[in-house]
């Protein structure tokens, strides 16, 4: 029994004392995902994800639509991270877009720290209603 209690005190300390690893991965995954972001996406989606336009929702001359902002002001933060995760893959030609697909150029620690970064711009009330429904 006194072995028990041993052992239980010290796994609730070790949970007390978080050395910060976490917060220290995810911040990593965060740096990843802008560089990734501002290499292969920033071109379309704009600089922090805003978009390059201020109606993404209105054709371009050509008929198709603008990419849109990512930074939680339009609609990705709908989706759920399969479906993210496809497009990134698959790109939008299949949908009438134009994304190109990513399935070959990024791996799938860029994608998902892509995921990450995007998630990291919303603002908390929004990330809190994607975490609720996806996480």
């Amino acid at each position: 029994m006194k072995t028990v209690i041993i052992l239980s005190s010290v796994l609730f300390l070790t949970a007390c004392f978080d050395s910060g690893d976490a917060q220290a991965k995810e911040a990593d995954r965060i740096k990843l995902g802008k560089a990734t972001f501002d290499e292969h996406c920033a071109s379309c989606h704009g600089k922090d994800a805003r978009g390059t336009t201020i109606d993404w929702k209105r054709p371009l001359p050509n008929g198709k639509y603008p990419a849109p902002p990512l930074n939680g002001t339009a609609h990705a933060w709908h989706h759920s991270p399969k479906l993210l995760l496809n497009t990134i893959n698959n790109g939008g030609a299949k949908l009438g877009g134009w994304m190109p697909a990513f399935k070959d150029k990024l791996t799938n620690k860029e994608k998902q720290a892509t995921l990450d970064y995007l998630h990291s711009l919303w603002p908390k009330g929004i990330q809190q209603k994607y975490d609720a429904r996806f996480k």
